[in-house]
């Protein structure tokens, strides 16, 4: 991908044009990210208290018993979207989703073990463990390069 800036004295509002053959999950994910107003940052509950979670500090954000946490290093935290919401809110090119009920952040990740037939053990740098389910297989691949 080429990016081009061009730094015009008389442009009173910044302009953003892309321009390519067709368009792809890259520029859609481009669009999402450029056109996408909502704040990158988000908001955890623990013990009656409010504390804002920033991206990179979340390790993983799962379901369990019908709520969503997200995990870091200072503890869980329980938050007030759906999983599908968070997918589109954080950033793809540092969280991926592994299954039905979990999203990763792959920086946090210490090692994957691909020895378990149909499925994928993730450990993270806390020392938790997790699986890709079968139906992410293939995806989790896909981001690795394998």
């Amino acid at each position: 991908m080429q990016i081009e800036i061009k730094i015009d004295g008389a442009c009173k509002e910044p302009k953003v044009v892309i321009i390519a053959d067709k368009i792809t999950d890259e520029i859609n994910s481009l669009i999402k990210k450029i056109g996408n107003g909502s704040p990158q940052v988000l908001s955890g509950f623990r013990n009656g208290t409010l504390k804002v979670l920033e991206q990179p500090d979340i390790l993983r954000v799962y379901t369990a018993a019908g709520k969503v946490f997200a995990s870091t290093a200072d503890g869980e935290y329980a938050l007030r979207l759906r999983l599908y919401e968070l997918e589109e809110r954080l950033d793809p090119g540092r969280f991926v989703r592994i299954s039905n009920s979990e999203i990763i952040n792959l920086k946090k990740v210490k090692a994957f073990d691909l020895s378990f037939t149909g499925t994928i053990c993730v450990s993270l740098s806390d020392g938790s463990v997790t699986y890709v389910s079968r139906r992410y297989v293939r995806k989790i691949k896909q981001v690795l390069g394998i």
